[in-house]
């Protein structure tokens, strides 16, 4: 195992997981003006990609799903919003609660690649940069038919949104390696699939069209919210200080 993702790596990871970056960035010069700028601007970049986990990678705008779309709207609004106010608190709720789901997703299938035997490689595995192209996959159409099956077959997605395409990458890396077939079987084993009932009982349901016209919302008011937060921050305070 450990001499099959080693040739997993050299293979294929060299060329979709490092070298994936967009068409852009090779019109970029070899050696930056300020390259501690450059690095630390592409960790920054790659830290953003695995907090907010984009269900389409390579979607630079994240406009082309509604989740992805709603989240970045989320987080548009709370640069916008000043910090500590009522509305960056309520922005920030929303936001975790985005990414809490998602994370759930990453963890069950990491889970699965740990009972596998994976437990050194899972987090390369389920890595995913912006530059991931379905062009360079190596089997994407038995990698769709498998999202789709475990998103009809088992529990780990949501069954009332799309799977995020970010796994057909993951899924086209188990092929590779021959553990496809093995993961399906475990993900059916470990997460059966349940009804609506169940999916709003654990949480993995979030009203996305809510959320964005809570957004617009709130971008409509301006600073007449601002100054509205203010207040109702300053209430709170004063309250906080009366039970002291």
């Amino acid at each position: 195992m450990g001499s099959a993702f080693h040739m997993f790596c050299m293979k294929f990871c060299c060329c979709c997981c490092v070298g994936d970056e967009d068409d852009d960035d090779e019109k970029q010069p070899l050696v930056p003006q300020d390259p501690l700028e450059y690095f630390n601007r592409e960790v920054q970049k790659r830290r953003e990609e695995e907090t907010n986990l984009w269900s389409e990678p390579g979607d630079r705008s994240h406009s082309e799903r509604e989740d992805d779309r709603t989240l970045f709207s989320l987080l548009q609004a709370r640069n916008k919003t000043r910090m500590g106010s009522t509305g960056y608190r309520r922005l920030s709720v929303d936001i975790e609660a985005m990414r809490d789901t998602r994370r759930e997703v990453r963890d069950k299938w990491k889970a699965i690649l740990e009972n596998l035997g994976f437990m050194a490689e899972a987090d390369a595995l389920l890595t995913v940069s912006a530059g991931g192209s379905q062009d360079r996959m190596r089997n994407a159409p038995a990698a769709r038919a498998l999202l789709h099956t475990l998103h009809t077959e088992t529990s780990v997605f949501s069954s009332r949104e799309p799977p995020p395409e970010r796994y057909l990458f993951i899924l086209d890396r188990l092929l590779y390696l021959d553990i496809a077939e093995d993961f399906l079987a475990k993900a059916k084993r470990f997460y059966p699939p349940r009804d609506d009932s169940d999916e709003d009982t654990l949480g993995l349901g979030i009203n996305l069209p809510l959320l964005l016209a809570r957004v617009e919302a709130m971008n409509g008011r301006g600073d007449e919210q601002e100054e509205d937060d203010d207040e109702e921050s300053g209430r709170e305070d004063g309250n906080l200080s009366d039970r002291s």
